[in-house]
Order: C-alpha cells, then structure tokens, then sequence
C-alpha cells in the first residue's frame, strides 16, 4: 500500500526549507513539515558535490528504498526532504538505512 509520493515541484521544498524543523547525522539531513494531507510526501536531495550521477542515483535510490521498506513505522501527514551529505556515497543499504531511521527517531516521528 502506498501512502508516500514524491515531493516534486522548487515551491514545496522551499516550503520545507524555510518552514520545517531539521536534523542531521553524519550522513544525512532530515527536514520535517507537518502538511494538511494524510500521506506523507518525500524529497530527495543528493548535490553533486556527493558525486557523479551513478553515484548520486544510487544514493537516492538507497535513502527512497529504506524509507519505503519502513514506511509503516512513520507518522502520517508530513512532508519530509532528506538531503544527502558526502560521506553517504560509500554506504551500503544497511547503513543508509539506519541513518533514515536515526533521524526519524531524532524528529520524533518513527513509532
């Protein structure tokens, strides 16, 4: 069942940027904004200073893909960017995982 879609258009994760409460860990930054829908709806962001775009797909496959596979744990109702930092390009699904869950934890928002 899928209750998540993307975050897609410049103006929303604006919005996010200048509205929401952040949080970071060594591999990545979570931004939280609570939206009047009953889904969730993802960002991703991975700059190129993480790498070239191979590198940058995978990342963001691996931070969609551990949000995905846990997506049942999250609060329902926000709008949620997780943007990648440069220590993430060498991480397996494992850790990059951990890492979105951490932050879950930290926002509060993981049960």
């Amino acid at each position: 069942m899928m209750l998540s879609e993307s975050l897609k258009k410049n103006r929303d994760f604006k919005n996010v940027y200048d509205k929401g409460k952040s949080y970071a860990n060594k591999y990545l930054v979570m931004y939280i904004l609570k939206n009047e829908l009953n889904r969730n709806r993802i960002g991703i962001s991975v700059s190129k200073k993480v790498g070239n775009s191979v590198v940058r797909h995978r990342v963001q496959r691996l931070i969609r893909e551990s949000y995905r596979l846990n997506e049942t744990m999250f609060q329902n109702g926000l709008d949620i960017v997780v943007i990648a930092r440069v220590g993430i390009k060498d991480k397996n699904y494992n850790e990059v995982s951990s890492a979105v869950l951490h932050l879950g934890k930290i926002h509060k928002i993981v049960r």
